[in-house]
């Protein structure tokens, strides 16, 4: 007979483990991984940690191992044991949510518009992501602060907590960049290096994150200069989804102040992707975008001296 387990580690069953979802469980292990770096950069050992989570060393090591499903309570203990807050606790929060059969981003659905909550399941099973942008940094490359000033000043009226929740739903969606796929093609308009968003301080630590986002091999920002793209740059943001999974191959996203259009049509598709072609062609290169990003870090740094 198999050994009995312990009360707090039922064995999951079978069919459950069959049908789980190749993103859920890449955010097991995510998660995990996470959790791992977070016990060794404090010194600690897997014995000490398990009782923070009323268990044993075994549950927590399936836990940093993506193999057991995680309970909230013992993520939130875990990460209240090791100090951790902020923009880290909502990141891994929303892998927690993702290593679940629900959709990740529903205990958001009260401040989601439907068109968003589209846009976030397509996101999530895209094999690539060509966007650019006019004014703002995508959404999916915003640092938190940066997210709180835009979402705050499209829901002038809107309560803290609608806010915060809208600002966690952003945040939670830039989850699936710690994986290679998808891949992301950022163009953005010189503009949105110098536009301050909130300030300096602000400003300084959103181009930060950017140059260092953008040396990860699935992640290309590529900045469209002034003299350059002024004869093709289109006055609003676009987004083109590639997909990979048997269904409809692409699709082109564009939104508006309240609502977005959906482009599924062959013929819409391929005026976008001239579009998205164009401006890719002008756009500076990778290494001397990278340089753009970094004149306008020294630029927001000596106004924060």
């Amino acid at each position: 007979m198999p050994a009995v387990r312990q009360p707090e580690e039922p064995a999951p069953a079978p069919v459950i483990a069959m049908k789980r979802d190749p993103k859920q469980a890449a955010a097991a292990r995510l998660l995990g991984d996470r959790l791992r770096s977070l016990r060794q950069e404090r010194g600690l050992g897997l014995k000490e940690v398990a009782q923070v989570i009323r268990g044993s060393v075994s549950k927590m090591s399936r836990l940093e191992r993506g193999e057991s499903p995680p309970k909230d309570r013992d993520v939130q203990d875990l990460l209240r044991y090791y100090g951790v807050s902020g923009e880290l606790e909502r990141e891994i929060e929303g892998l927690v949510q993702q290593t679940r059969n629900e959709e990740w981003w529903q205990q958001y659905a009260d401040v989601t518009p439907d068109f968003l909550k589209r846009l976030i399941r397509l996101e999530g099973s895209a094999a690539r992501i060509y966007a650019y942008e006019t004014h703002v940094v995508p959404g999916l490359l915003q640092t938190e602060a940066y997210a709180r000033v835009l979402v705050a000043a499209a829901m002038p009226g809107a309560s803290a907590d609608v806010i915060d929740k809208r600002v966690r739903l952003r945040i939670g969606r830039q989850c699936m960049l710690k994986n290679p796929r998808p891949a992301v093609v950022a163009l953005l308009d010189e503009h949105v290096l110098r536009r301050p968003v909130g300030g300096p301080e602000v400003m300084y630590e959103q181009l930060v994150y950017l140059r260092n986002v953008a040396g990860l091999d699935h992640i290309n920002i590529r900045i469209v200069e002034f003299d350059r793209g002024g004869h093709v740059a289109p006055g609003f943001p676009i987004t083109h989804l590639y997909f990979d999974d048997g269904g409809p191959s692409e699709l082109v996203y564009v939104e508006h102040l309240n609502n977005a259009t959906y482009l599924t049509r062959p013929k819409e598709i391929d005026q976008y992707r001239s579009v998205l072609n164009e401006l890719s062609r002008v756009a500076a290169p990778r290494e001397d975008s990278i340089r753009l990003l970094s004149e306008a870090i020294d630029r927001f740094g000596e106004r924060l001296s």
